[in-house]
């Protein structure tokens, strides 16, 4: 297996002096409808950014093991070459939308990504605000592992992933071109991802290409002026409290839930589910006759 570099540790300087510029270009060139900068909010999406690095580097422990053992379980390879590694970019961004997408409507996994949309603000340093709870993707990607992908190549591919996806978090870049437009995940269709509006949620989950969604029904053009965050906004800029307010959020109502199929919905159903309604025992319970109607002959049918 050939050393592959890690490519999201080679374009942090990148990843800096991008922010820098975008800075720069906010404060001469203002947009006034532009959601813009914020000195706090930058500096948590930044927190979040370098926690995320040593959990990362935590989970991995169990997650490399788990992926290694699939491996040598398996007695299909695939070479590290080229055009395999093209192939697996390929199959990565694939499994990588259909994670994205379960991080969306499955509340415990969104638990888990719901860090990343917590900004209210839609800038490069967004795309640093990554979660320290990132153990709930490792799944979606065992078929690769299975299919004789390396742990390395994997690991590679979706490095490769993320760091395509900085770019795209910026108000800064309008529409491209359609041919680009149709085939990339660009700024554009980004600014939809991260929008709280109601047409917008849950909409525009891929990574570098914005084909799956296209095929899978996810799609959806930016057309009018994205209001980004949550539909429930939080207060805090507290690391820890926007790592872990989901879950929080979750132990509340799970300890609130009348029963057992409430709690597992509270869990497992999407974040905005709820049960249904309990009826009262005395609007379920049949009308009592009157005695003028008791004591009239039934109608045959």
């Amino acid at each position: 297996m050939p050393n592959l570099p890690d490519v999201v540790l080679w374009s942090i300087p990148a990843f800096v002096l991008l922010s820098v510029l975008e800075m720069v270009t906010v404060r001469l060139h203002p947009d006034e409808d532009a959601a813009g900068y914020d000195a706090k909010d930058a500096a948590t999406s930044v927190g979040m950014g370098l926690g995320s690095l040593v959990f990362d580097f935590l989970w991995k422990i169990p997650i490399v093991a788990i992926y290694t053992a699939v491996y040598e379980l398996t007695p299909a390879r695939v070479p590290v070459l080229w055009w395999t590694i093209l192939l697996m970019l390929l199959a990565q961004d694939f499994f990588y939308y259909w994670s994205h997408r379960g991080h969306h409507v499955i509340r415990i996994l969104w638990a888990c990504h719901v860090v990343h949309h917590s900004s209210r603000k839609f800038n490069l340093t967004t795309a640093l605000r990554q979660p320290w709870t990132s153990l709930t993707a490792w799944p979606f990607y065992l078929p690769l592992i299975a299919c004789g992908v390396h742990p390395a190549a994997l690991a590679f591919c979706s490095s490769a992933n993320l760091v395509y996806q900085f770019w795209v978090h910026t108000e800064r870049i309008d529409k491209l071109p359609r041919p680009f437009e149709y085939v990339l995940n660009t700024p554009s269709h980004h600014r939809v991802h991260h929008a709280s509006q109601g047409g917008y949620l849950d909409r525009n989950f891929g990574g570098i290409l914005i084909v799956w969604d296209r095929l899978f029904g996810s799609f959806t053009p930016e057309t009018e002026r994205p209001v980004f965050g949550l539909t429930k906004n939080i207060e805090t800029s507290n690391p820890l409290r926007v790592a872990t307010h989901e879950y929080a959020a979750i132990a509340r109502d799970v300890r609130a839930a009348g029963t057992w199929s409430e709690r597992a919905g509270r869990v497992f159903r999407g974040p905005g589910w709820q049960p249904e309604p309990r009826t009262p025992a005395a609007a379920t319970a049949p009308e009592p006759r009157t005695p003028a109607a008791a004591a009239a002959p039934e109608h045959a049918a």
